[in-house]
C-alpha cells in the first residue's frame, strides 16, 4: 500500500514549512504555472499535471467525491490542464468525465490509456473511454505499460489520423522496462511517452531523457514521489536553508522541482485526492526552476540526508 503522505508530513515539521502569514497571497495573485512545449505541436501545458491512480478510485455520493471535486476544482482554477487516467484505475476515469464535465473548465487535457490484448479488444476499450470521459475527443491515448504496443500502435495511428485523438503516446512506470521503453520509442513515433522519475530514481536520465529530446518526443513523469515512500524517508529531516533560492517551501516541492527542472520534462502526474496536497504540487510549478548546479546540490542533499 502507498505510503500516506498526511502520515509522513505529519512526522516532521520541518517537512511542510509555511510561509510567514504577511508573504501569503490570494490565490488569484499567485504566479501563473509554468508550462512546457509538446515538441510535436508546439502547444504549451502547464508543468504540473495530476495523476488518478487510486485517489480517485472513490464512490458516486457527493460525500465520496466532496476531496476529488474540490481537488479538481482548484487545479482548474490554478490554470492546471492535464489530468492522467486509465481504464484500469478503478472508477477513477468515470469520476473524472462525470466531474469534468460537471464543472466544465475552460480549458482541459485528459490522457487515458489502452491495456486490451489484441486489435478488437483494445478498440472496444479505447471506445469504452471515450464514453466514461463524456467526450468525442481524447487529447492523449497511450498504451499503457506497452502491453500488445504492435497492436495498438497501428490502431492508435489510425484513429489519430481521423481526428479521435490529438496525440498518441507510450507509458511504463518500472524501471526494469527502460531498455523495451528505449527500443519503443525508436521503433515508432510518438507524441508523448510516460515514465517514472524522481530524485530517488534517477535512472531515466541516462538514456531516456535524452531521447526523448532527442526524438522530439514530449515525456510524462509519473511516481515522482515513488508512491509516497519517498515522503518517509525524509520524514525527520530538515529542509536545506538555501531551499528557498529555489522556490521550495515543502519536501513535496523540492521532489517535484527536481523533475520538472530537467529540461526534457515536459510535465509531471503527481497523484492526489487531497486539496491541500494539490495546493503544495502546484506550488512547485511556479517561480524558479532549478539550474544544473542546483539539481547537483539538490541530489547530494536528498542522498546525505534521506534514511
Amino acid at each position: 500500500m502507498p505510503i500516506d503522505r498526511r502520515d509522513a508530513l505529519r512526522l516532521t515539521g520541518a517537512a511542510l514549512i509555511a510561509r510567514p502569514a504577511a508573504a501569503q497571497a490570494p490565490a488569484q495573485s499567485k504566479p501563473r504555472l509554468l508550462s512546457r512545449k509538446i515538441p510535436s505541436s508546439g502547444e504549451s501545458i502547464p508543468v504540473i499535471g495530476l495523476g488518478t491512480s487510486g485517489a480517485f478510485d472513490v464512490g458516486d455520493t457527493p460525500a465520496d467525491r466532496a476531496d476529488v471535486e474540490e481537488v479538481l476544482k482548484r487545479f482548474f482554477a490554478a490554470g492546471a490542464t492535464l489530468i492522467d487516467t486509465a481504464p484500469s484505475y478503478g472508477r477513477a476515469q468515470r469520476v473524472i468525465g462525470e466531474l469534468v464535465t460537471k464543472l466544465k473548465p475552460a480549458k482541459k487535457f485528459l490522457a487515458t490509456k489502452v491495456s486490451a490484448s489484441g486489435q478488437k479488444q483494445g478498440i472496444e476499450q479505447i471506445e469504452h473511454s471515450f464514453k466514461m470521459l463524456h467526450t468525442s475527443k481524447i487529447d492523449l491515448m497511450q498504451i499503457h505499460s506497452l502491453k500488445d504496443w504492435q497492436t495498438h500502435a497501428a490502431t492508435l495511428r489510425d484513429m489519430k489520423e481521423h481526428k479521435r485523438f490529438r496525440y498518441i503516446g507510450i507509458t511504463h512506470s518500472q524501471t526494469s522496462a527502460h531498455a523495451e521503453l528505449e527500443e519503443v520509442m525508436r521503433a515508432e513515433k510518438w507524441d508523448w511517452v510516460q515514465l517514472n522519475y524522481s530524485i530517488q530514481t534517477r535512472n531515466a536520465e541516462e538514456r531516456l531523457l535524452p531521447l526523448a529530446q532527442e526524438l522530439g518526443i514530449a515525456v510524462m513523469v509519473n511516481r515522482p514521489f515513488e508512491d509516497g515512500a519517498i515522503f518517509k524517508r525524509v520524514a525527520d529531516k530538515p529542509l536545506p536553508a538555501w531551499a528557498e533560492n529555489i522556490g521550495c517551501t515543502s519536501w513535496g516541492q523540492f521532489f517535484l522541482k527536481y523533475v520538472v527542472s530537467h529540461p526534457a520534462v515536459t510535465c509531471v502526474i503527481p497523484a492526489t485526492a487531497s486539496p491541500a496536497h494539490l495546493a503544495d504540487n502546484l506550488q512547485a510549478g511556479r517561480g524558479v526552476i532549478p539550474e544544473q548546479n542546483w539539481r547537483e546540490e539538490m541530489v547530494r542533499y536528498f542522498e546525505a540526508h534521506a534514511s
